[in-house]
């Protein structure tokens, strides 16, 4: 069973963090609307969809993904990079516990998950300025003694390693280069953004099969399949010429917070912790 953690858009969303994109007006109930579209999407994959209610003091809050990063033995609920968004780790601390132990990043690491990216066992972060190298190292001590290794990514002109470079299927990753260097990733088939469309990297690959998880292996058919933004035209042609399996959703409104579709959610195979069994 997959299971994917959400989090309702809060009221207060238009007050969001920003980094790299010029402020501009939400539609809160558009934003609100798109979301409940990615959560069937998240369904259309397989997933059980556990939604949170809302945080309306945080405005990030709906962005999940940068609070917890998830691997097959373990939680690791991290110490986000923007202080505004540190009152968001303790429920989902006590939402992964069911699943998973949970270990936490400390002071003074900062670390957002947008910033992780799990190519099978290699674990890469990216060194941006929301996650340093501080908790790069207390994540490879909570990971290595399950088989992952951690390695730091420099990126440049973008908020995380995701908006640069994430993996549309199973051993395929689709990169921005000009943001980060894909010669990286090492031994992977690598797909170029459109240059028109420098934010299109980011895709939210769903693997419906536990060998997947394992090992990247070379991409082709298989049950698996990658939820993509709409706006993103140029790119989505490149994919869906080399036979990517794309769900199409609209976050227009997301997208505006300096969201994307890998941080609406925490994806992982739900099996019971020990406390939670």
């Amino acid at each position: 069973m997959l299971v994917a953690i959400t989090r309702g858009v809060s009221a207060s969303l238009a007050s969001c963090e920003l980094t790299h994109l010029a402020r501009a007006p939400i539609d809160l109930d558009l934003a609100r609307a798109q979301h409940a579209r990615y959560e069937d999407a998240l369904r259309r994959a397989g997933c059980r969809v556990v939604s949170l209610p809302p945080l309306d003091e945080c405005p990030d809050a709906v962005f999940v993904e940068d609070v917890a990063i998830v691997f097959d033995e373990v939680a690791v609920v991290t110490r986000p990079g923007a202080v505004s968004r540190r009152p968001e780790v303790e429920s989902i601390a006590k939402a992964l516990a069911p699943f998973r132990p949970v270990a936490a990043i400390d002071a003074p690491g900062t670390i957002d998950g947008g910033d992780v990216l799990r190519l099978g066992q290699r674990i890469f972060v990216g060194l941006s300025g929301r996650s340093n190298a501080a908790a790069l190292a207390q994540l490879q001590a909570h990971v290595s003694p399950h088989g992952y290794t951690v390695e730091g990514v420099p990126v440049a002109g973008c908020l995380h390693i995701k908006s640069a470079v994430t993996e549309v299927a199973p051993g395929t990753i689709l990169v921005n280069p000009a943001w980060v260097d894909p010669a990286v990733f090492g031994d992977v088939e690598v797909i170029d953004v459109d240059p028109e469309e420098p934010h299109a990297a980011n895709a939210l690959l769903i693997r419906a099969e536990s060998a997947a998880a394992r090992s990247p292996g070379p991409s082709g058919p298989g049950n698996h399949s990658a939820i993509y933004p709409a706006s993103f035209r140029r790119t989505r042609r490149l994919l869906e010429a080399r036979g990517i399996p794309l769900d199409i959703v609209d976050v227009s409104e997301l997208q505006k917070a300096e969201g994307a579709v890998t941080c609406c959610s925490v994806v992982f195979r739900g099996r019971l912790s020990r406390a939670g069994s």
